[in-house]
């Protein structure tokens, strides 16, 4: 199986989350309810509501590309690093205090579940661990070393926020209604993907800015890499979907027997400022429906037609980078396009009109305890969409390595590309096929 190059840059930070995260046994949410005060208390942190509502009372940051990358490319100087840090601080404990204070909104029969408790025991022990941070600036190595433990702890024990929150909303669905679900769900997902995003860029610029690692290069390798932490500033929207192609064709192949061929045109050696891990899971979620609704129509033979079109260089197709450290020379490819646009064409047969509505839903009402997905509907095949999409998440029936039960993909591609500007809209002619289309925003110089 090829080996995607997202997965592969991202080895030292995946690594160094796996050495400093702290082992914790499963949590549970115990003690009597009181209407005066939120009676959960996490058994990984002491903090009290009125910290909560304070900072959940702030608002959120609006996360850009440009904000990531302004610290400039590694290796980091010793005040780089520090800003770096300081600013996921800044951030980063008033994202968690909002999803604390989200979790306990919901009813309280849902939030006494085992799963959902879990998540809500994580997010509480993640700010514990950042709020002796609030009272003071990191000034020192010693300081900084710490802070980045404290990160990798935060992505590890968040890794698996989505698929235990799903198995939770399904043991309680007779609870809450689908629409809430589908609400809470699109939301948490969204605030989990800029939260794990801010963590990750500071223990990737940690982990590549000498002496601070032992994965860090050597100061010619770095000077030669186009990735600015987990972004990438040469990012080839070609070369992702070739990998892809190779990953979820082997997949397609090992399930059916047959695989369609991919056919790239348009500007296929355009080059933008992304994160590579984003585009990898949209296009891989999309390639999935697009093969398996191909093949399942008999239309293995014709090629699924994937157009790259670049966007103009203008200041509105992109995030502008105003910062300095992002415009000096050490920052490769500011040249590349700011903006992207990927259609995806295929002659599955189109989505059924009775399903197009649903598309985005994380819905469940269809599924009675116990029972199994439907591994012959998904949203490209013009199947039932997203009813199965809980099941597929939490686990319940198929998962990333195979094709079927991937109506979740959509919503969930959809808010990877909405992060920084983008989307993703499907034009669907029943009867036969589907284009989809993949918007991301880049990074532009600033003028």
């Amino acid at each position: 199986m090829s080996v995607r190059p997202a997965i592969t840059r991202s080895y030292h930070v995946r690594v160094l989350c796996r050495q400093k995260s702290i082992q914790r046994g499963n949590a549970t949410l115990t003690g009597e309810l009181t209407a005066q005060t939120w009676p959960h208390q996490s058994q990984f942190g002491n903090i009290h509501d009125d910290q909560v509502a304070r900072l959940a009372a702030r608002p959120l940051h609006p996360l850009a590309l440009a904000d990531l990358a302004r610290h400039g490319r590694p290796p980091l100087s010793t005040e780089a690093l520090f800003s770096s840090a300081n600013f996921t601080l800044s951030l980063l404990p008033i994202r968690l205090a909002h999803r604390i204070q989200a979790l306990r909104n919901l009813p309280f029969i849902v939030v006494s579940n085992p799963h959902i408790a879990q998540i809500y025991n994580n997010y509480v022990h993640s700010l514990s661990t950042l709020l002796p941070y609030q009272e003071r600036r990191i000034t020192s190595l010693e300081d900084e070393i710490q802070f980045t433990e404290v990160m990798a702890d935060l992505v590890q024990t968040h890794a698996n926020t989505i698929p235990t929150l799903a198995r939770g909303f399904l043991e309680c669905r007779r609870y809450i209604s689908p629409a809430n679900v589908t609400r809470f769900l699109d939301e948490h997902l969204r605030a989990r993907i800029g939260t794990r995003l801010i963590a990750e860029q500071h223990v990737a610029l940690h982990v590549s800015s000498k002496p601070h690692s032992v994965g860090a290069g050597t100061a010619q390798e770095n000077e030669q890499s186009s990735y600015i932490g987990v972004i990438d500033t040469a990012l080839r929207p070609a070369e992702i979907i070739r990998h892809c192609e190779a990953f979820v064709g082997e997949l397609c192949e090992l399930k059916y027997g047959v695989r369609p061929t991919v056919v790239i045109n348009g500007q296929s050696d355009a080059r933008m400022t992304h994160v590579p891990t984003h585009l990898e899971y949209i296009i891989t979620e999309l390639l999935k429906n697009a093969f398996r609704a191909t093949v399942e129509s008999g239309k293995e033979r014709e090629p699924i037609e994937v157009t790259i079109a670049a966007a103009p260089d203008t200041p509105e197709a992109g995030s502008v980078a105003t910062n300095s450290a992002l415009n000096d020379a050490r920052t490769p490819n500011l040249s590349s396009v700011p903006g992207v646009t990927i259609r995806i064409r295929d002659r599955g047969g189109g989505i059924s009109p009775d399903v197009l509505p649903s598309i985005w839903a994380y819905s469940f009402t269809t599924f009675a305890d116990g029972d199994v997905l439907d591994t012959g509907n998904n949203a490209g095949g013009g199947g039932n969409g997203n009813a199965d999409a809980l099941n597929a998440i939490s686990g319940a029936g198929g998962d990333s390595s195979s094709l079927a039960g991937l109506g979740y993909g959509l919503p969930l591609g959809r808010a990877y590309a909405e992060h920084f500007g983008g989307g993703v809209q499907i034009q669907s002619l029943w009867g036969w096929g589907t284009d989809v289309y993949v918007k991301l925003k880049g990074l532009c110089k600033s003028g």
